[in-house]
């Protein structure tokens, strides 16, 4: 038998761990969990505890809408207390992405993925730019990636340069600060 097999029939033969019921004690214990390992907005952590009300209702029933009742409860009540923040979640990641060399076309969209408002993600994305310019993301992100200038072979750098410009553009660099990182000094 074949290994990837062997591991497949070793899964199938697993039971399926059931879900816990739901109730306010579960979902505030579970939330509470989840925000102890990962910073979250409070969409995320809507989304997570919605996964789990509707796993518990299809496993044991029950009504959705109470379920539903408990976790806006316990959402706000997280809110007022201050484990959940998005300002904060969202100024902490504009910044790390920012340092990291991403764009604020980027920086932008994964903060809209994470469920932050649209007014609070620009404001926080020209914090992050006040500190660290679009250009100097693109010089760190082009660093990162050994394009243009810091490639490990020089003598390849004008026949990649297309490629390099393409891989600018696509991490959502514009194409004049694309072409400025790539044409520059390696210095």
């Amino acid at each position: 038998m074949d290994e990837t097999q062997g591991e497949q029939s070793k899964r199938a033969a697993r039971p399926q761990k059931q879900p816990r019921k739901v109730s306010p004690r579960y979902l505030e214990n579970a939330a509470l969990h989840y925000l102890k390992r990962y910073a979250a907005t409070s969409s995320q952590l809507k989304r997570v505890l919605q996964r789990k009300v509707d796993r518990s209702i299809k496993f044991h029933g029950g009504d959705r809408a109470e379920a539903v009742g408990w976790m806006d409860t316990l959402i706000t009540k997280l809110t007022q207390s201050g484990l959940i923040n998005d300002e904060a979640y969202a100024g902490m990641k504009a910044h790390s992405l920012r340092a990291s060399g991403r764009s604020s076309r980027m920086i932008a969209q994964k903060l809209r993925m994470k469920g932050v408002a649209a007014d609070l993600v620009t404001k926080k994305l020209a914090d992050a730019t006040a500190e660290l310019s679009e250009e100097e993301a693109a010089k760190i992100w082009a660093r990162k990636k050994r394009l243009g200038p810091f490639r490990t072979k020089p003598q390849t750098r004008e026949e990649n340069r297309q490629r390099d410009l393409a891989s600018l553009a696509r991490a959502g660099f514009s194409f004049g600060i694309a072409k400025k990182i790539i044409d520059s000094d390696p210095e």
